[in-house]
C-alpha cells in the first residue's frame, strides 16, 4: 500500500473516534494540507493499555505509517498516547515531528477561582505523573479530583453515532454531577473522545463549571511547526488526494466508519498486509 505520492499528509493517530474533532478543526483552517485519520480499532482502548504495551504497539503503528506514507507531521490525537509514548516516539523516530494532544490541566488551573479542577480521563491518563508535575507547577494549594470515565469512552465509540440529544446530555450531565459533589469549578476533557459531546458538558456544566479542551492548542502547534514548510501551491488538493480514513483491524466496511468519514470529508482506505508485517 505506499504511495510515497501522497506525502506531506498530517496524521492523526487514535485508537477509535476520538481524535477526529483534532482531525475536523484543523482542516477546516487548513484545507490546502492534505490529511489522514488512523483509527486504531485493532488496539482499541488505549486506555486499558499498559504503559509499556501501548508504547510498543504505538511504535509498531508509527513505523508502518512511515513505511506506507511520507508524513508531515503525526499528531497522536489521544491523551493516553500523549502522556504514556509522546516522549518514546519523539526519541525513536527523530526525523519525524510529533504533536501530543495533552490535557488542558495549566489553563483551567490558571483560570480556576476555587484552585480545584476536575480532569475527567481514562484510568491510564489520570495515572500518569504528567497530571501532577503540571499542578506543582502552575500554581500552589491547588488541588486536582481525578474522575475516570471509561464507559464514556465506550459510549462515544459506540453510540456517538445514533445517540439522539438527550441521550448524550444525560451522558456528560452524569459526570458534570460528580464534579459539581466534588466542588471543583473547572473540567479538563482529559480524552479526545469527550469532545464529541462538547456542547452538551458546557450546556450541562452551567452554571459555575467552565469545560477545557486542547483543541486550539493543538492547532496551532501543529500550524507552528508546518509553518516553515510550504503547503500545497494550489487552492484545493488534486484530484487523487482527498482526505483519508484509515481503520486497522478490519472494522473499515463497518456503517459506522462510513457515517464517520462522510461526517468529516473522509475517505475510507484499507489496510492490507499490515497484520501480516
Amino acid at each position: 500500500m505506499a504511495d510515497k505520492s501522497i506525502s506531506g499528509r498530517v496524521v492523526f493517530i487514535d485508537s477509535g473516534a476520538g481524535g477526529l474533532p483534532y482531525l475536523g478543526a484543523y482542516g477546516a483552517s487548513n484545507p490546502k494540507r492534505p490529511l489522514l485519520y488512523v483509527a486504531d480499532k485493532k488496539n482499541f482502548p488505549y486506555g486499558e493499555k499498559t504503559k509499556a504495551g501501548l508504547v510498543s504497539l504505538l511504535i509498531d503503528l508509527t513505523a508502518r505509517i512511515l513505511k506506507h506514507f511520507s508524513p508531515a507531521l503525526i499528531v497522536l490525537a489521544c491523551n493516553t498516547a500523549s502522556v504514556s509514548a509522546l516522549a518514546e516516539l519523539r526519541q525513536r523516530f527523530p526525523g519525524t515531528d510529533f504533536v501530543g494532544t495533552v490535557p488542558a490541566v495549566k489553563p483551567a488551573l490558571l483560570s480556576s477561582v476555587k484552585k480545584h479542577v476536575a480532569v475527567l480521563g481514562t484510568e491510564r491518563t489520570l495515572e500518569d505523573e504528567y497530571i501532577g508535575r503540571l499542578a506543582e507547577s502552575t500554581a500552589n494549594a491547588c488541588k486536582i479530583t481525578r474522575i475516570a470515565a471509561a464507559e464514556l469512552v465506550g459510549f462515544v465509540e459506540s453510540r456517538i453515532d445514533y445517540a439522539d440529544r438527550t441521550e448524550r446530555i444525560a451522558a456528560a450531565k452524569k459526570y458534570i454531577d460528580l464534579v459539581r459533589k466534588s466542588g471543583a469549578d473547572a473540567l479538563v476533557l482529559g480524552c479526545t473522545h469527550f469532545l464529541f459531546l462538547l456542547d452538551e458538558f458546557r450546556e450541562a456544566a452551567e452554571p459555575g463549571i467552565r469545560v477545557f479542551d486542547s483543541i486550539d492548542g493543538v492547532c496551532l502547534r501543529i500550524e507552528a511547526i508546518l509553518s516553515k514548510r510550504p503547503a500545497p501551491a494550489t487552492a484545493t488538493r488534486r484530484t487523487g488526494q482527498p482526505n483519508l480514513l484509515l481503520v486497522t483491524g478490519g472494522e473499515s466496511g463497518d456503517e459506522k466508519w462510513a457515517r464517520r468519514a462522510a461526517r468529516f470529508g473522509l475517505t475510507l482506505v484499507g489496510t492490507p498486509g499490515w497484520d501480516d508485517e
